[in-house]
């Protein structure tokens, strides 16, 4: 495995928890899980088609259009404050517990995360969890002007850390984005927290693990 320089994270399912909307959830539907899973699911199937298209828009939209998708196709009737008040949650969703173990145990490598958010959603939920001093970088698909998993955007990050790609981890929980990575030349950790198997669609990832807190001694730190 080649040796490793500085690390670069995905940011939604990967640092921070898309499911813990489910509280805001439940208070306008019964069945929150399945709002805050086809939510997601959709914001990820908006992604990929906008970028085929060539039709970018930024993730907030993609979030906002996901959610009313989401909420038609689940007959739950919501007022525009509804609305307003579940799509803010992703200025807010809280990190894994184990983010700030992986975060100690990784002093000394310049960290960044890499995502589809939008500048202004990633830099709200980045205060919020109080990472803000431990990231050399937050870096936005928007950038680019396409979606992961566009080689594109992840040469954002070797061009922002200075650094040769081989010599940078990227750590997902997403598996088309822990094989887009892979595939453009990361060294990859995939945190697989479901035990889901691999999309055959290319190289596997360099380790894999089920919580970030493994992930150092998975890469041989």
């Amino acid at each position: 495995m080649p040796s490793v320089r500085a690390f670069l994270f995905d940011a939604y399912g990967t640092l921070f928890d898309v499911h813990s909307v489910l509280a805001e959830c439940r208070m306008v539907t019964g069945d929150a899980e399945a709002l805050s899973q086809l939510w997601r699911a959709k914001q990820l199937e908006y992604t990929w088609l906008r970028a085929l298209m060539g039709r970018y828009e930024d993730f907030w939209s993609v979030a906002d259009a996901a959610l009313q998708f989401a909420t038609r196709r689940l007959n739950i009737r919501v007022d525009a404050a509804q609305h307003t008040r579940l799509l803010e949650t992703y200025l807010r969703l809280d990190t894994y517990p184990e983010v700030p173990e992986m975060i100690q145990a990784l002093r000394g490598y310049p960290l960044a995360i890499l995502s589809n958010g939008s500048p202004r959603m990633l830099k709200a939920v980045v205060e919020h969890a109080g990472l803000t001093p431990h990231l050399a970088h937050v870096l936005s698909a928007d950038l680019v002007r396409t979606y992961k998993p566009s080689p594109a955007v992840y040469a954002l990050g070797p061009k922002h850390l200075g650094l040769p790609k081989e010599q940078i981890a990227f750590v997902s929980s997403n598996s088309f984005d822990v094989i887009g990575a892979k595939a453009f030349g990361f060294t990859v950790c995939w945190v697989n927290r479901a035990g889901a198997p691999l999309d055959d669609l290319g190289p596997p990832p360099d380790a894999t693990v089920s919580r970030l807190d493994e992930m150092p001694r998975a890469l041989g730190l």
